[in-house]
């Protein structure tokens, strides 16, 4: 049976949220073993809609974990909490100072910048999910990048200049890229720089794909200054709004989406020092791309 009829045998409501990625589903619980079906029709619909959206979840970690080990293993992160403790396996992604207030100032703010998740490591993330404890009354939207959309939109002489050019990506970086505190020597020793293909083949879907976003640090063997000029100028084209799928959160909704072809970003368009934004975050790991 494809999606929509193991859907409807189910019992459960499947929507397009638009076409540039993202369909939801209501009426699933995900506290419960979802089979073998539903898991299947679940991949198929990821790979077909890149961001799945699960409406009106009440989840623990530890149910949430469960629900991630389906797509397969946990990734650890290399990000500290506010008290420099690593952070958990489902981490807290908050607005939320040491005390628990909000602030415009959080302890991290790389997730507010085009990214995509942990690709500073040599096996990069497979799918993120994403868990609405808390949100605004409106904004603290999430956007996501479709890059095989914005790859295919670009001329041929294009895509052939980029064809086997490779970039470094780190932990370091992307704390530098976003003005964050500086990595620490361990977490330099712990995520030492690697490099990605910038057009890279998505293992599922064979569509080719733009790999960038803000954990580069240049291209390899160009000179830092033109190489990190390619590499911005090229996000600044692969994220306009025709290539982009903003979510507007409901609480309960537990988002998952394929970091093998998106970017995302939080989006800080809600009075962050007066609104709690409390997401629980898993991530799945991935392959080595190519």
């Amino acid at each position: 049976m494809g999606v929509a009829e193991v859907a409807a045998a189910a019992g459960l409501q499947w929507r397009r949220l638009s076409p540039v990625a993202g369909a939801e589903i209501e009426g699933l619980d995900l506290r419960r073993p979802i089979g073998p079906a539903l898991e299947q029709a679940i991949l198929d619909a990821f790979l077909e809609h890149h961001v799945l959206v699960f409406r009106g979840q009440t989840l623990t970690p530890e149910q949430q974990a469960a629900f991630t080990l389906n797509f397969g293993p946990l990734e650890e992160h290399v990000i500290r909490l506010a008290n420099g403790e690593k952070a958990p396996l489902v981490q807290p992604v908050t607005n939320l100072d040491a005390e628990g207030r909000p602030t415009r100032t959080p302890h991290t703010h790389g997730n507010y910048y085009w990214h995509t998740d942990k690709s500073y490591h040599r096996v990069p993330s497979l799918a993120t999910l994403l868990h609405a404890v808390e949100v605004p009354a409106a904004g603290g939207d999430t956007q996501f990048a479709n890059m095989a959309l914005a790859y295919r939109a670009l001329p041929e002489e294009r895509k052939r200049a980029l064809a086997g050019l490779r970039v470094v990506h780190s932990w370091e970086a992307n704390r530098r890229n976003t003005g964050n505190r500086p990595a620490t020597a361990e977490e330099i020793r712990e995520r030492p720089p690697v490099t990605h293909p910038l057009v890279r083949t998505h293992p599922d879907s064979g569509d080719k794909v733009l790999y960038l976003g803000y954990h580069v640090s240049h291209v390899e063997g160009m000179p830092e200054a033109e190489g990190r000029a390619l590499l911005f100028g090229l996000l600044e084209e692969a994220t306009r709004p025709k290539f982009v799928y903003t979510h507007r959160w409901r609480q309960g909704d537990l988002a998952m989406w394929d970091n093998r072809c998106l970017l995302h970003r939080a989006v800080a368009n809600y009075a962050m020092d007066k609104e709690r934004r409390v997401l629980m975050r898993t991530v799945v790991r991935g392959s080595v791309p190519y």
